[in-house]
């Protein structure tokens, strides 16, 4: 699996905008040349992620690009799926009914499983601890976003409904 093109670029763009104050309006020719953007392909970029409630845009002498909310509150899976759209490995984990052999592929549970995880793990990094990395990292002296890397656990096929529903019911773009 790999992120779109998009994708990182989206991400730089909402680290970019996170180092400022939410109040702060950012030109999005700044931000393209910051981040080493193209500058078109930022303002799509910036269009879906106006459309996913995650920066809103104002045009004019005033205007500018800046977050909806506080970078707190803005994940990586967010900025990850309003570009991408939903995160799964796999036909079967985005919908078990496409695949016939869900109940007895002895696969099926891993990729629930790592979908979750992954899922997890992005919807913990919050731009802000991202930004405190980037400043910290300018400095020299980073520790970047803090994730749990446990190996990962065998899952028993009587938990796969679970492992579903997580993947249904975990934070996504909004």
């Amino acid at each position: 699996m790999e992120i779109t093109q998009q994708a990182d670029y989206a991400i730089r763009a909402v680290l970019e905008l996170a180092l400022h104050t939410q109040d702060e309006r950012i030109f999005s020719s700044e931000i393209a040349r910051r981040q080493g953007i193209p500058a078109p392909f930022l303002t799509k970029i910036l269009a879906r992620l106006a459309a996913a409630g995650v920066v809103t845009t104002q045009r004019g002498v005033n205007g500018g690009i800046r977050l909806t909310r506080p970078a707190e509150q803005v994940t990586l899976l967010q900025v990850v799926e309003a570009i991408d759209g939903p995160i799964t490995l796999n036909r079967c984990v985005r919908d078990p009914r496409e695949c016939a052999r869900n109940t007895i592929c002895v696969v099926h549970p891993i990729w629930l499983k790592i979908c979750t995880d992954l899922r997890a793990q992005l919807h913990s990094c919050h731009f802000a601890q991202l930004a405190d990395d980037a400043r910290a990292s300018a400095s020299g002296t980073a520790v970047f976003c803090q994730i749990d890397l446990q190996p990962l656990e065998a899952i028993s096929a009587d938990r796969v409904g679970s492992v579903h529903a997580n993947i249904s019911e975990a934070p996504s773009g909004g």
